[in-house]
């Protein structure tokens, strides 16, 4: 099972013959280079996919979205760029393969960006067990390294904080390609929000090979939509437990914070994202601390990256796990740091526990044991990280603290 990736501007569809191996695609429209639509379709495997097809798709699932940035365009065209100056920060830990093309595809951007904008870029070496990161670094003239010698994400991306020169961070993992415009949606969104305290962009897939990718694109990914969006105050229309489920902001590996204010929150949780005992919830906790100081956070989805998704299915069901133990664990964390938020903290448990449940439910509904699974090892993992996991490592972070003093 794969899916062909189509990535084609709504005004020149044309036909597409898929592989004896794939049956599906992941089509993402665009209309003058910025995304409008993305969506799975399931096809016989070797078939042939006229453009007419296409467009009845487009018809079916994206004319909405066609139309409202026609209208956009005409109505509320884009602002001229302001002057921006950013680092671009990627953290990272004995994966060089993925860090050069992370890097390659960042510094295309940046030779096509807007020339408002200067771009700094950083790599963050984690604890690393050789020096490949820095040789590969060394061959990028106009590449930076840093040395974060103790382990975990949020170490390296507060050097990160300290190392950068630009009034904004903007964190990438090393596990994505960055799109051609990433940098011009960027300049869009802060010359749209001179006032953000930070951006999020779309994260798409660099490939869909394998059973697991496609499992993982079709329960959501790390999607949120091909429309602008705006988080501002304490409150949202619809959604009770605004800004608690912090998940809705945007995904970490694709983020740009204002580092002033990153400065001024005290930096990113290091007892969060901690690697293999508590691997998640830094981006979660940056994000609403973000919003509980008053400054607005945009999703911009012209800001797009693609991301390499797990290819089986047992490295999908880790990361589910640690979805839902760095999850709880930013909610047992912000807790007992914002006794105001307790009442929709409560709540977003319990609203939490009834999905997971559900999710459970669905897979056995369906018989689909690698569905049950997923859910099964994320509902695990919530429970493990309502059961001490932030406590834990707080602990252990205290003790590579001192053993690197």
């Amino acid at each position: 099972m794969s899916y062909a990736l189509i990535d084609a501007e709504v005004t020149a569809l044309a036909d597409v013959t898929l592989e004896e191996s794939q049956d599906g695609i992941a089509l993402l429209l665009r209309h003058r280079g910025r995304p409008i639509h993305y969506s799975l379709h399931g096809f016989d495997a070797g078939s042939r996919i006229a453009a007419a097809q296409l467009w009845e798709l487009v018809g079916k699932y994206a004319g909405a979205d066609l139309l409202a940035q026609a209208i956009r365009d005409e109505l509320a065209p884009a602002p001229p760029p302001r002057p921006l100056s950013i680092t671009a920060a990627i953290c990272t830990h004995a994966r060089t393969d993925l860090l050069a093309r992370c890097l390659e595809s960042l510094l295309k951007a940046k030779a096509t960006g807007p020339d408002s904008v200067h771009l700094d870029v950083l790599v963050v070496d984690n604890s690393p067990p050789d020096d490949s990161t820095r040789q590969l670094v060394a061959s990028f003239e106009t590449v930076r390294y840093a040395l974060e010698p103790r382990p975990g994400l949020d170490f390296g991306r507060n050097r990160a904080v300290a190392e950068g020169r630009g009034e904004y961070l903007a964190f990438l993992d090393d596990d994505v390609v960055v799109d051609s415009r990433w940098l011009h949606g960027l300049s869009e969104a802060l010359s749209e929000n001179p006032d953000a305290g930070a951006v999020t962009g779309l994260v798409l897939p660099a490939e869909l090979v394998t059973k697991a990718q496609i499992d993982f694109e079709r329960r959501g990914g790390f999607r949120r939509g091909t429309r602008k969006l705006r988080y501002h105050g304490d409150t949202q229309p619809g959604n009770a437990l605004y800004p608690t489920g912090a998940g809705i902001f945007g995904a970490g590996c694709n983020m740009v914070l204002r580092r002033e204010l990153v400065q001024k929150l005290g930096g990113f949780d290091e007892a969060l994202d901690t690697g293999p005992p508590l691997p998640g919830g830094g981006d979660l906790d940056i994000f609403y601390r973000v919003v509980r100081s008053g400054e607005p956070l945009v999703y911009e989805p012209r800001m797009l990256v693609f991301h390499r998704h797990r290819p089986d299915h047992q490295a999908l069901r880790r990361q589910y796990w640690s979805w839902g133990d760095g999850f709880m664990a930013y909610v047992a964390k912000t807790y007992g740091t914002d006794i105001a938020a307790r009442p929709k903290l409560r709540a977003l448990v319990l609203w939490w526990s009834r999905y997971a449940l559900r999710q459970v439910a669905a897979g056995v509904k369906r018989r689909d044991r690698e569905s049950i699974d997923l859910a099964v090892a994320e509902l695990v993992g919530g429970v493990t990280g309502l059961g001490g996991s932030y406590g834990r490592s707080r602990k252990r972070t205290q003790e590579i603290r001192d053993a690197h003093a």
